[in-house]
């Protein structure tokens, strides 16, 4: 996936601190934005909203 923008969920004071999406018509690939070369959580479309509604009901402490 070459198309890596920055999420709309990351605000703008996380820097480059930050979750980082690529979208084709059948995946969502997630990354973070500070090891670009690391590996990638890649998702069916279908997958996506479900996986973002499970961190929302589960938030960082």
């Amino acid at each position: 996936m070459d198309n890596w923008r920055k999420s709309s969920y990351s605000g703008p004071g996380d820097g480059n601190e930050c979750v980082e999406i690529a979208t084709t018509p059948t995946h969502i690939a997630v990354r973070d934005s500070k090891t670009p070369t690391a590996r990638t959580l890649t998702f069916p479309v279908a997958a996506f909203a479900p996986f973002l509604e499970a961190l929302k009901a589960h938030p960082r402490r």
